[in-house]
């Protein structure tokens, strides 16, 4: 393996990495960190280029990799990363394409996730990952929602982006009309919901709904889901996070399904 050196802030890799970064290059991501690169390595991204911290002590990991590898001043790494106190190792990779609305349902559990206008990557991915624990069979994400594999998003999903099936860039009505051709119920989990999701049959094939963390499903898309769950809740408390609601109803699911 050659290593090559950096030793220039404005180097031009360096520049194409920091763009990346900042979701400037459409066909590629940005992966940062020990765990998440070691993630990337056993799954099936294609990794392009590594950048190593000069201080980057890992002589594993760095063999680990085939693709190209720069060594950056400790001084000079910083510059591209993401983090505020950055593990050393940046890689930049092809993005995965996306599997559209032909979501393959692998696992035990009859159920997609479709996330409508999630804003916060931090609560995308940290969903995306609860929902790999759960089984699910993928993940939808709709247009106007922050990037699965945008760096914030990535660390959240901590791997679990590289292996779920997932669809981006779908409206509300075209997940609707998928759900309907492949045979699932919609389920839309909104504070308003009739049911409780304990009495909900997650047996049966559904598509689960998450609205935005700010104003939830509004009332016309209600109207377009077979049915709408809550979470029962004391008085005091109106709303739980979005992660922490997918955990709850996603894990009844998957005790359901005896998993």
């Amino acid at each position: 393996m050659k290593i090559e050196q950096i030793i220039s802030r404005d180097n031009q890799r360096l520049v194409n990495a920091r763009k990346v970064r900042d979701g400037k290059v459409p066909d590629k991501i940005f992966i940062e960190g020990r765990r998440l690169v070691e993630e990337a390595l056993r799954s099936e991204i294609v990794s392009e280029e590594c950048f190593f911290s000069e201080d980057f002590t890992d002589d594993g990991l760095r063999r680990a990799f085939r693709g190209r590898v720069f060594e950056v001043p400790a001084n000079i790494f910083t510059s591209i990363a993401d983090t505020d106190h950055t593990q050393g190792i940046v890689v930049i990779a092809q993005r995965p394409a996306t599997s559209s609305l032909n979501l393959e349902q692998k696992t035990a559990m009859p159920l997609v996730v479709f996330l409508n206008e999630i804003n916060n990557p931090s609560n995308l991915g940290a969903v995306i990952r609860t929902a790999e624990a759960a089984g699910v069979g993928g993940v939808m994400v709709s247009k106007n929602s922050a990037d699965v594999f945008s760096p914030k998003a990535l660390r959240a999903a901590m791997g679990s982006s590289f292996r779920l099936p997932y669809g981006d860039n779908v409206t509300f009505d075209e997940a609707i009309n998928w759900a309907q051709n492949e045979g699932l119920t919609t389920t839309a989990a909104d504070k308003r919901g009739k049911e409780s999701y304990t009495s909900v049959d997650w047996k049966k094939p559904r598509l689960l709904i998450f609205g935005s963390e700010a104003h939830g499903l509004s009332d016309e898309q209600l109207t377009l889901v077979d049915e709408t769950i809550s979470i029962p809740m004391t008085h005091t408390v109106e709303s739980l996070n979005l992660a922490v609601s997918a955990g709850v109803i996603l894990f009844e699911a998957k005790r359901q399904n005896g998993m």
